[in-house]
């Protein structure tokens, strides 16, 4: 993740009131504790400018419930890493003084990492992992759950094929100099990574040269992918190496898709991926930070919003027989949220975010929230399979 603005934090820290704090206790200052995961309870993490105590460092193989609580000063993050930097599991959008319960299934023993990340930057503060054990069946009798799984991943490969077709001529555009048709195209082609960022973001350092921002230079990588070529397009003009940019973007794009249509997942996932993808608008699209040349964050909002969705009209019979009042509010929240959006429509596509006042953020703010509260009771409902 990049560096946050002073603006995002303010943001973040307003609509935090919103959700429910959670009471969990913490392991001694310093690195994870020595014990294993006892039985019952989750392990807590405590996370704060400086420090990442997470209470124990073995679990047994199968669903592993964390309850990060961030008592720094910065927004924090929390990840489960396997290896090679793949994602498991993340938990984002930890402001100061909030807890947040987090299930990943991890079906293989072997050696993995946690991390926290204040100020959501850099590779986090880490400690060593381990699973142990014989790994259990990640596959659920439940036939709901197996259709969701199996009609969600048809939707990623869907998208992700998308994806790379709109990407290859996106890049043939840049190439070809056609700089106000590449603008255009810039959003959709965009559009169908965001509606899959969980998985799409889970392969290592290849979601950073796709879609990091400036702000991965700070972290020692080069600055490549979309929206290195956002700046040529928008601020800098295009530049010697332009045309080289975008062949990688390309190459790692091509990559990406390949590796996404192997992927096997689990409800699970699909119950946190669509908590995850609310808060990628909460951390970087409601604050206008992630498209901070081109300002179509709003084209980024909807993407994120319609990948959220789509797990959970996926999980939706599941969830329908097993909390049908928490599918009400997922569909009230859901239909406000939506509401709202349509109504900075223009044309095909949205108004810019320079264009947004601050009563209008606020309002999406605060509808966000309402439907993020509710998607979060997800990942519970699914882990009691």
């Amino acid at each position: 993740m990049q560096s946050r603005s002073p603006l995002r934090s303010a943001l973040l820290l307003a609509g935090a009131a919103s959700l429910t704090l959670t009471a969990c206790g913490g392991g001694a200052s310093g690195d994870a504790g020595s014990g294993s995961a006892g039985a019952g309870g989750p392990i807590t993490v405590t996370a704060t400018d400086t420090e990442c105590t997470v209470s124990a460092n073995t679990a047994p193989a199968g669903k592993v419930t964390f309850t990060v609580t961030n008592k720094g000063t910065k927004i924090n993050e929390f990840y489960v890493y396997a290896e090679g930097d793949r994602i498991v599991g993340e938990v984002e959008n930890i402001t100061p003084g909030l807890s947040r319960d987090f299930i990943v299934e991890v079906s293989e023993p072997g050696s993995y990492e946690t991390a926290c990340k204040p100020g959501m930057v850099g590779n986090g503060i880490r400690s060593a992992f381990t699973v142990t054990g014989d790994a259990p069946a990640a596959k659920t009798d439940d036939q709901d759950l197996q259709a969701a799984v199996a009609g969600y991943s048809r939707w990623v490969n869907s998208q992700g094929d998308a994806f790379l077709t709109r990407t290859t001529e996106f890049v043939e555009l840049v190439k070809a100099g056609k700089v106000e048709e590449a603008k255009a195209l810039y959003p959709v082609a965009r559009s169908y990574w965001e509606r899959i960022e969980p998985v799409a973001e889970s392969f290592g350092d290849l979601d950073p040269k796709i879609d990091g921002r400036e702000d991965v230079v700070e972290e020692g990588m080069a600055f490549t992918g979309y929206h290195r070529l956002e700046k040529d397009l928008w601020v800098d003009g295009l530049q010697k190496d332009t045309s080289a940019i975008a062949d990688q973007l390309l190459a790692d794009v091509t990559e990406l898709v390949t590796k996404a249509k192997s992927v096997e997942l689990n409800p699970l996932q699909l119950a946190n991926g669509s908590k995850a993808l609310l808060d990628e608008i909460a951390t970087g699209k409601i604050t206008g930070e992630e498209e901070r040349y081109s300002h179509t964050d709003l084209w980024d909002f909807e993407a994120n919003f319609e990948g959220s969705k789509q797990a959970i009209a996926e999980l939706r019979p599941y969830l329908t027989k097993k909390d049908a009042a928490l599918v009400g509010k997922i569909d009230a929240t859901g239909k406000a949220l939506g509401d709202l959006l349509e109504t900075y429509r223009q044309g095909d596509g949205f108004v810019l975010y320079t264009d947004l006042t601050e009563d209008d953020v606020k309002k999406l703010t605060q509808a966000l929230d309402a439907f993020s509260e509710n998607v979060a009771q997800v990942a519970g409902v699914v882990a009691k399979a």
